[in-house]
């Protein structure tokens, strides 16, 4: 039966489908899209392309309770692996060292891993091995479970299995209890889709916290990760058509050395709460808040609409929600875009040297906008060495420290940053800024 959270979930889901809200991933994406476009101020047209969460997340993706009627229970011993081969549900418990569950089913199985107090710790092999099967679930009850390797993978043949959980067909975890990780390499990794929908998730690694192939779908769910190089990660290296996120609620607390949020294609948020520390926060081609609270600090950009994907535009668009950006200090930007930027909605409130740099066009068409605490209704395009650029407001060298007011606060062309309006001793502006302007990459 299901839960009242579940139903809620459900119900969300059909709102999301029937508003057509969102953007487009794709063509060769498993998750089905349409294309909507709306108008700027100015006239222009905006691809707002819109992913629809119809066919997304399966009621069976979203149940937090497996149906153990039938189920198969197993208990963990040492050194004793366990083969799993047939459809089913099957029920995980016990503790024990070096054992690793494989999933070896036919193509079309779909396969149940019910985790009920289960800790496994391995030297060099994957906890949960997905060698085949349509899809597989690991859902936790209402207990704590933890797995963990601590030396280097060793591979299976050609395939490089270098996660706690590793798969190689379509991934879903939910569940009531929570699922702790800890892995000298990667946390969970799919080689085709992955699902969250619920538990909370604990991960402490030095790879990629949550890495997927084709996408990575998160409905619901609370997810902790510490250390790792990048938090989600969607991405494969021989294709820029795919390698997607789409995040409909949940709570994400994320401390990345690389990046928080990774994709190749596009970056979909319809909502949660987002508590993010990185070197970049969010970094994709085309980038789609509609909803949600999302609190990032970087050392590098806030996020990063870069030109990773051929099928895409780089754009950052925000229609709803709440985005907050708090910026290190040196060549840094809060929303950084190889193309375009839209403000339509919500709230962007940027604190930092450099609010936005775009190469592209910049529309802004509703919602509130906010630097370094002060209210505007512009998007202003800050390339390197411009207004704030590299060296700091005014520069190491502005026009003030020359003996008048700062040459328009870009200092020095060469200290106060690489192209920089050059300040003049008697504190007038001097447009001949003796350095090459750049735009950031």
């Amino acid at each position: 039966m299901k839960n009242k959270r579940v139903i809620a979930m459900l119900i969300a889901v059909a709102a999301l489908t029937a508003c057509g809200v969102t953007q487009a991933t794709g063509s060769n994406n498993a998750t089905q899209t349409s294309t909507s476009t709306s108008t700027t101020e100015a006239g222009s047209t905006v691809a707002s392309n819109a992913v629809s969460t119809e066919d997304m997340f399966t009621e069976r993706d979203l149940e937090q309770e497996a149906d153990l009627s039938e189920a198969t229970t197993l208990t963990l011993s040492d050194g004793e692996d366990i083969s799993i081969t047939e459809e089913g549900v099957y029920v995980i418990s016990g503790s024990a060292k070096n054992v690793t569950i494989t999933v070896d089913a036919d193509d079309n199985a779909k396969v149940q891993l019910v985790l009920d107090g289960a800790t496994i710790t391995n030297d060099s092999d994957p906890c949960i091995y997905v060698k085949s099967a349509d899809k597989v679930f690991v859902t936790t009850t209402e207990s704590e479970n933890r797995l963990a390797v601590s030396g280097t993978f060793e591979a299976d043949g050609d395939t490089n299995t270098d996660a706690v959980i590793f798969s190689k067909d379509d991934l879903v975890i939910n569940g009531k209890g929570t699922l702790n990780i800890t892995s000298s390499d990667n946390g969970i990794t799919t080689k085709d889709e992955l699902k969250i929908t619920g538990s909370t998730i604990n991960i402490d690694c030095s790879g990629n916290a949550l890495e997927a192939h084709d996408a990575i779908n998160i409905a619901d769910g609370t997810i902790n990760i510490t250390n790792c190089n990048d938090g989600l990660h969607s991405d494969d290296s021989d294709d820029d058509t795919i390698g997607s996120i789409y995040i409909a609620q949940g709570t994400f607390n994320i401390n990345a050395k690389d990046d928080a949020i990774h994709a190749t294609t596009t970056i979909t948020i319809d909502g949660g709460d987002f508590t993010i520390t990185a070197a970049e926060g969010i970094e994709g081609t085309y980038i789609t808040v509609n909803d949600g609270n999302i609190d990032i600090s970087a050392s590098d950009d806030g996020v990063n609409a870069a030109a990773k994907s051929s099928n895409y535009t780089p754009t950052f668009e925000i229609n709803g929600g709440s985005l907050k950006i708090n910026m290190g200090q040196g060549d840094t930007d809060g929303i950084d875009s190889n193309g375009n930027i839209y403000v339509n909605g919500g709230t962007v409130d940027i604190t930092g040297q450099s609010a936005f740099d775009y190469d592209g066009t910049a529309g802004y068409n509703g919602g509130t906008i906010i630097e370094n605490g002060t209210e505007t209704n512009t998007i202003t395009n800050q390339m390197m060495g411009s207004p704030g650029g590299m060296g700091g407001p005014g520069g190491n060298m502005d026009g003030g420290d020359m003996g008048g007011q700062s040459g328009n606060t870009g200092g020095h062309g060469g200290p106060g940053g690489f192209g920089g309006r050059m300040g003049r001793p008697d504190g007038q502006t001097d447009n001949s800024g003796d350095g090459n302007t750049f735009p950031d990459a």
